[in-house]
C-alpha cells in the first residue's frame, strides 16, 4: 500500500474516513469543511490517499506556499486500522514531498490532543496549545517542524522506515 494521488472519485471514501474519526478526532462540525476542502481544494494541494482493495484508508496533504512554509492538511487514518503504521506511512511521504520543494523552511500542522505525541514522535514540537479550539473537548494543537533544522536527519530515517502492511 503505496500513498498515491487523491483523484475526485476518492472523496466518498476520504468522508468516510473522515466519519470514522468522529468525535474521538474530529468535530462533526468540520465534516462540511472538509468536504469543501476535497471538492476545491484537494487537487490544488499535494493530497494523498492510501487504499487497499478499493477501499480508502488514509488520505492527507501538504499545502505549500510561496513563503517557504509547507502545512499538513487533513490527514486522517480509518479508525479500525489505527496504530498499523499507515499515519506513519503517510507523515513519512508527506514529508518526502516538502523535502523535495528547496525553498521549503518549515511545515505546520494543527492537531488535537490525541495525536500530539505521535506528531512529536516525528520532530514536530508544539507552538500553542488553544483548548477546544477543534471543538468541544478537541484541543487544537498547533506545532512545526524546522525542514532546513532536520532535512539530512528526517531524510535518512524516511528513507529507510519500512512501509506499513
Amino acid at each position: 500500500m503505496t500513498p498515491r494521488p487523491y483523484r475526485p472519485a476518492n472523496a466518498a471514501g476520504c468522508l468516510s474516513v473522515f466519519d470514522s474519526n468522529v468525535p474521538a478526532y474530529f468535530a462533526n462540525s468540520e465534516r462540511a469543511d472538509f468536504q469543501r476542502f476535497l471538492g476545491d481544494q484537494a487537487m490544488q494541494c499535494a493530497y494523498l490517499v492510501i487504499e487497499a482493495h478499493g477501499q480508502i484508508l488514509a488520505c492527507g496533504g501538504l499545502s505549500i506556499d510561496d513563503s517557504g512554509v509547507a502545512g499538513f492538511c487533513w490527514g486522517m487514518v480509518l479508525r479500525s486500522h489505527h496504530r498499523q503504521g499507515l499515519g506513519r506511512q503517510l507523515a513519512n511521504a508527506r514529508l518526502q514531498l516538502a523535502f523535495q520543494h528547496p525553498g521549503i523552511q518549515r511545515i505546520t500542522l494543527s492537531t488535537s490532543q490525541h495525536t500530539r505525541a505521535f506528531y512529536e514522535g516525528l520532530g514536530f514540537a508544539v507552538a500553542r496549545v488553544v483548548p477546544n479550539g477543534h471543538g468541544p473537548g478537541l484541543d487544537a494543537v498547533e506545532m512545526w517542524l524546522s525542514v532546513d533544522d532536520n532535512r539530512a536527519a528526517l531524510s535518512c530515517s524516511t528513507a529507510s522506515s519500512a512501509p506499513a502492511h
